[in-house]
C-alpha cells in the first residue's frame, strides 16, 4: 500500500460500486416482488382448501339427505308392491274358494 491510487482510479472504483449496488437493488426488488406473489398465492391456496373442505362437508350432508329420500321412495314402492301382491293372492284364493264352492 505504498503507492496511492489516482483520483481517476478512485472514481472508477466508486462507479463500479454504484453499478454493483444498483444491480443488487434490482435483484432485491425482484426477490421482494416474487415473495409477495408467493405469499399471495399461498393465501389463495389456503382459501381454496377451506372452500373445498366446506364443499366436501356440504356434499356429504346432501348425500345423506339424498339417500334418505331415495329410501323413502323405496319403502313406499315396497309397500305398494306388498299391497298389490296381497290383493292378487286374495283374488286367487277367493277364486279358488269359489271354484271349490266354499264360499
Amino acid at each position: 500500500m505504498d503507492t496511492p491510487i489516482t483520483r481517476a482510479e478512485h472514481n472508477e472504483f466508486c462507479k463500479r460500486l454504484e453499478e454493483e449496488n444498483q444491480r443488487q437493488n434490482k435483484r432485491l426488488t425482484a426477490c421482494e416482488e416474487a415473495t409477495k406473489q408467493i405469499q399471495s398465492l399461498t393465501i389463495s391456496i389456503q382459501k381454496l382448501a377451506d372452500n373445498m373442505e366446506i364443499m366436501c362437508k356440504t356434499q356429504e350432508a346432501e348425500g345423506k339427505r339424498l339417500a334418505e329420500l331415495e329410501s323413502r321412495d323405496g319403502e313406499m314402492w315396497r309397500k305398494v308392491v306388498g299391497y298389490v301382491i296381497t290383493a292378487v293372492i286374495g283374488i286367487i284364493v277367493g277364486f279358488v274358494f269359489t271354484q271349490l264352492g266354499l264360499s
